[in-house]
């Protein structure tokens, strides 16, 4: 016997009817629970630059300036 997992959006029309076909075949099915993964420093320095959340100074006198200090 071979053991899959799968990811099924419950919400949708095709999932549910999905589900309940699979419930119907009357497999063991066993719910799991979802990991969150954390992204690494890089791959968040990454996504700031992607989504424009980062300065550009010319010098460091001018990011000084910009934050007052």
């Amino acid at each position: 016997m071979a053991t899959y997992a799968l990811t099924i959006n419950e919400r949708s029309n095709s999932g549910k009817a999905l589900l309940e076909y699979l419930e119907a075949l009357k497999l063991d099915l066993q719910l799991i629970p979802k990991v969150r993964v954390r992204k690494s420093s890089y791959e968040r320095s990454m996504d700031d630059i992607k989504h424009g959340r980062i300065e550009k100074f010319a010098s460091a006198d001018e990011m000084c300036q910009s934050l007052g200090i």
